[in-house]
């Protein structure tokens, strides 16, 4: 595996991961919520993000991670490919590389959750809405 710039041409790739993984981790979410966000993301969000992707040896990408301003905005690994090491790569990259210190978690999410502490971040506060204002609280970690 490798970690990989990404081009506007990767961003349906993207989103079709962001979807599978969403949908696998995210079961707060409601499909109106995930309707409401795909397009957000896909024209907005990735746009205001450092991305970076980690592709096999085939060249496939498998995950993929947003940084801006020291925060993980965003890290998804398809679902086939969890458990493997993926979002590990693209997390130890994001610090290493991207100078990420921060990220910001749904307390819902449980396996995020635990994944950020074994990355070494910690729990330093909580917020009862999300970055749009839903009912879905935040923990906001720091390494």
């Amino acid at each position: 595996m490798v970690v990989a710039q990404i081009e506007k041409n990767d961003y349906l790739t993207l989103i079709s991961i962001w979807e599978a993984s969403v949908r696998v981790t995210h079961d707060f979410l409601s499909e109106n919520d995930i309707a409401e966000l795909k397009p957000l993301i896909l024209e907005h969000y990735f746009d205001a993000v450092e991305l970076r992707c980690a592709k096999d040896d085939g060249g496939e990408i498998l995950g993929f991670c947003g940084v801006a301003e020291g925060n993980i905005e965003m890290l998804f690994v398809a679902p086939e490919a969890r458990g493997k090491g993926v979002g590990a790569l693209l997390c130890n990259y994001a610090i290493k590389n991207q100078l990420a210190t921060k990220v910001d978690v749904n307390e819902q999410n449980p396996q995020a959750i635990g994944f950020y502490q074994y990355m070494g971040f910690k729990i330093v506060r909580r917020s009862e809405t999300d970055g749009q204002g839903k009912p879905f609280p935040l923990l906001h970690m720091r390494l």
